[in-house]
């Protein structure tokens, strides 16, 4: 790494764009600081991995782990909803922010389909656009070709491409750039940690920049999709955006400096603190989970016979933490009635939480749960 170069700025008239080198090569490492670094990240993150084997329902937890994940991804673009808003339907959402929430709910149904499409295809290209074509799916960026590399220039920063902050690739070179970027992925007869690997992939995919629109979102995700792929973690409970959020400028900046300085170091050392955090993040949430759950169960068994439904209620606010009547009816298979006493009950517990202050349309939440994820 001691003599990388991430590549060179071309003349493109009026503007310069950054055309970089390709990354399917041997990588020499010899930063201790790195090494050290890699070292705990392994750690924690097998320890993240183990951890969840142990813990019932797992899949339960992972749908918030995701939705967390796609709120933070999308506010790192500027989109506003946060987490509760985000487990409302459609129709409870405010119209003025409606374009946001389906932003949001869009990436989760691109983590949930790329995770599944790991078992059909390979971590590829395809699996990139397909993964692309769901997230952009009737949101903003509908017109942006979803699912297809530009076939345009495009930036980063700036009203105009005159004062932006980054221009990447042109378009004709997008090809060779993300074939390369899969070989590197796939490359068996490189000697290289899985680790550094996707830290190296994410910067190069930002750098390259391939879509029009969205390539900030599919860049992270492909971050948890490539630690699954290669069975580094079984499920997929570790998500950097969180990270990435709380430090949005040096995460910027330790991108930038990588090709303004050819810097590599700094990025991976940025990368690989925020694998040892989040996943020790991870371990703590699980921890307060299992312990919320055993409270809230312990808490539910006071109330009789109407206990059984009650469990029903909470199995389901773990994996949605917000609901309102109609569903408590739904899911405990009661009347109107029951499912309003059923509420009563479980507010009395300190479970459910009423949200929306109206007198119709109450929408209850389980605000103890939530604030795990925040």
């Amino acid at each position: 790494m001691q003599n990388f170069k991430s590549g060179k700025y071309i003349n493109q008239g009026h503007y310069k764009s950054f055309q970089p080198n390709p990354i399917n090569k041997e990588w020499l490492l010899e930063d201790m600081e790195i090494l050290s670094l890699l070292s705990k990240a392994d750690r924690q993150l097998g320890r993240l991995d183990m951890y969840s084997e142990h813990i019932p329902d797992i899949d339960l937890f992972i749908s918030m782990h995701v939705l967390k994940e796609a709120t933070q991804s999308s506010k790192i673009e500027g989109t506003q909803t946060n987490m509760e808003e985000a487990l409302l339907d459609k129709e409870d959402v405010s119209n003025e922010k409606r374009d946001d929430w389906e932003e949001v709910q869009n990436y989760i149904s691109a983590m949930s389909r790329a995770i599944d499409m790991l078992n059909e295809i390979p971590f590829s290209s395809r699996l990139i656009k397909e993964t692309h074509k769901i997230l952009l799916q009737g949101v903003r960026g509908e017109h942006k070709q979803p699912g297809e590399f530009r076939k345009s220039q495009n930036w980063i920063g700036g009203a105009s491409i005159n004062d932006a902050t980054f221009i990447p690739p042109v378009h004709t070179t997008l090809g060779g750039l993300m074939s390369d970027l899969e070989k590197f992925t796939h490359n068996q007869d490189l000697f290289f940690p899985d680790l550094l690997k996707i830290g190296i992939i994410h910067y190069q995919f930002e750098t390259i920049h391939p879509f029009l629109d969205g390539n900030g979102r599919v860049g992270r995700l492909l971050i948890t999709l490539y630690l699954v792929d290669k069975e580094i973690l079984k499920k997929p409970i570790l998500y950097l955006s969180d990270f990435f959020e709380r430090n949005k400028n040096l995460y910027y900046d330790n991108l930038m400096r990588v090709r303004s300085n050819n810097d590599l170091k700094q990025w991976l050392k940025f990368f690989l603190v925020g694998i040892i955090e989040t996943a020790k993040k991870g371990v703590d949430t699980f921890d307060e989970i299992l312990k919320l759950k055993q409270q809230s169960e312990l808490k539910i068994q006071t109330l009789g016979s109407r206990a059984n439904n009650a469990q029903k209620i909470l199995q389901y606010l773990l994996t949605r933490p917000v609901i309102d009547p109609k569903k408590v009816e739904e899911v405990a298979g009661v009347s109107n009635r029951t499912a309003y006493n059923l509420i009563s009950d479980l507010e009395e517990l300190e479970i459910l939480t009423e949200v929306t202050g109206s007198k119709r349309g109450k929408i209850y939440a389980f605000k103890k749960y939530l604030a795990l994820f925040s």
